[in-house]
């Protein structure tokens, strides 16, 4: 699991009122996206997700349904009993009721179920392309097979395709709690799945977890032709640091959260020039406080020039809001324009891990669509 999650409440007074927040946007989501111009224009509008946690996607629901399907013994007796476990209030009460989900994912059609019904949910909101996240050392650990997980999330994603006109690819993360050989172990699990891994992803605790930790094993991936991504989460001890080593040591394609580097203009300047692509996920993790103000993390990118994108981390335990609500939070919040808005949806296209070929129809897409509703 990760800690783009685990982050978030490092600074729990800015979580509590992004949350807060929320509710916006979930109204918005019930009347599917028929309130203001603003709004109507960020459903409408094509676009990509970089970072989702298919795990994070598990909706109570869902949850309750695959528990009676596999026999799994959960303590609530209606799913409305299970959506309001959903309401926690930090760390460990997020940490509880996450890796209970985990528990009830045990077969190939549970994962098939939970990505499709991730697909169809993004689908809805005009996403056209989406690079989901998923941890298998969660589900490895636990004595699920690798190939297990894998077929589900591959036979998912082929019928989305089919069916919804959506393109995905998957992007492995390490947890990075974990030892060194136990992530080089799973990389070598990936390399036979390498026509659907297009990424190699570095998650959950980071405290005392550096990403040159993991130098070796991302140097491999690497080679193995892999694209890398990594976590850097917000406040997190040493976090200036760890965005360097990302930078510079290992010098990864994207960087994942990444706020504070905000603080930093040296480290602005050397992810510019290296043109590193940001996913920051506004709902859980929007904010910076410094010198005793608020500092909005997308509008702060933008300003900065740093290529950012936006996305929904784990929606299901943050109020259901997926990519579309998260713009219309991060709208709100960063008081974005429509070329704002049309610049994070540029933004995901060129972030993403896709041929030329194919980034080429989605930002036509994408100019389309400026050109409808300019």
């Amino acid at each position: 699991m990760t800690f783009g999650r685990r982050f978030f409440l490092a600074n729990t007074m800015l979580f509590s009122a992004s949350i807060a927040l929320t509710g916006r946007a979930s109204a918005t989501a019930a009347s599917d996206g028929a309130g203001d111009d603003l709004t109507r224009f960020i459903y409408a509008m094509p676009k990509a997700e970089m970072h989702v946690h298919i795990e994070g996607t598990l909706e109570p629901e869902m949850k309750f349904r695959l528990a009676q399907r596999n026999g799994v013994s959960l303590p609530y007796s209606t799913v409305e009993d299970m959506r309001a476990s959903y309401n926690f209030h930090d760390l460990q009460s997020f940490l509880k009721i996450f890796y209970e989900g985990k528990t009830v994912l045990l077969k190939e059609q549970d994962f098939y179920d939970l990505t499709y019904a991730y697909l169809t949910k993004a689908a809805s909101q005009n996403v056209l392309y989406a690079e989901i996240f998923f941890d298998p050392q969660m589900h490895t650990d636990r004595g699920i097979p690798f190939a297990t997980v894998m077929n589900g999330l591959t036979r998912a994603q082929a019928d989305g395709r089919r069916n919804l006109q959506i393109d995905s690819q998957l992007v492995l993360c390490f947890e990075r709690e974990l030892t060194t050989e136990s992530a080089m172990k799973t990389l070598e699990s990936a390399l036979s799945y390498r026509q659907h891994i297009v990424g190699i992803g570095l998650d959950s605790d980071e405290k005392n977890n550096p990403p040159d930790k993991f130098r070796e094993v991302f140097a491999r991936a690497r080679k193995a032709g892999f694209h890398l991504t990594m976590h850097c989460d917000l406040n997190q001890l040493d976090t200036h640091e760890h965005i360097r080593q990302v930078l510079e040591d290992i010098q990864a394609d994207r960087i994942d959260h990444g706020g504070n580097i905000l603080e930093r203009p040296d480290l602005v300047a050397v992810a510019k020039r290296r043109g590193t692509a940001f996913t920051v996920c506004p709902v859980a993790c929007g904010w910076l406080r410094e010198n005793g103000e608020n500092i909005n993390i997308i509008r702060g990118m933008l300003d900065q020039g740093l290529k950012v994108t936006v996305a929904s981390d784990d929606p299901a335990y943050m109020k259901s809001n997926y990519v579309a609500e998260s713009l219309v939070v991060a709208q709100g919040d960063g008081a974005l324009s429509k070329e704002d808005l049309l610049k994070l949806a540029r933004n995901s296209f060129e972030a993403a891990w896709i041929s030329p070929a194919q980034r080429k129809i989605y930002l036509g897409k994408l100019e389309a669509f400026r050109r409808q509703w300019a």
